[in-house]
């Protein structure tokens, strides 16, 4: 299943700069042949990357945002709220080398599953917990 996706690296880096965040939602590509797509919110999706990273057969880590009722959200749009976007972090791994059973369960180490409203410090509907299923 394709799943929206805002490269909220790009849209970052453009609004610190003070330029205009026109990055817009968009679907996410596919994984390369061979590979596999896995996709976490957990709160803040800078602090998601790194446990990902540390894990080898991981090929990348994107974040970005997910799960929105809005199509063609900004970043701008995203940060206030009400989109539905939660912020997330798409994981492309190699299956021969990381199970996605082995991906869950660093996920669950790394989030507060009782916490529907976001995730330690980072409250609010973007943070909140969820995993999206690719297939």
């Amino acid at each position: 299943m394709k799943r929206l996706w805002l490269a909220a690296a790009v849209a970052a880096a453009l609004a610190s700069a003070g330029l205009h965040a026109e990055e817009r939602t968009q679907l996410a590509p596919d994984a390369p042949p061979g590979l596999a797509l896995a996709t976490f919110a957990g709160g803040c999706f800078w602090c998601m990357e790194p446990p990902f990273d540390k894990l080898a057969g991981v090929v990348s880590t994107t974040s970005g945002y997910t799960g929105g009722h809005v199509p063609g959200a900004t970043y701008k749009d995203v940060s206030r709220g009400g989109t539905g976007h939660t912020e997330a972090v798409r994981v492309v791994f190699d299956p021969v080398q990381v199970s996605y059973e082995q991906l869950v369960d660093t996920f669950w180490k790394n989030v507060d599953p009782l916490d529907p409203e976001g995730q330690f410090c980072d409250q609010g509907d973007m943070y909140r917990p969820a995993i999206f299923t690719h297939d």
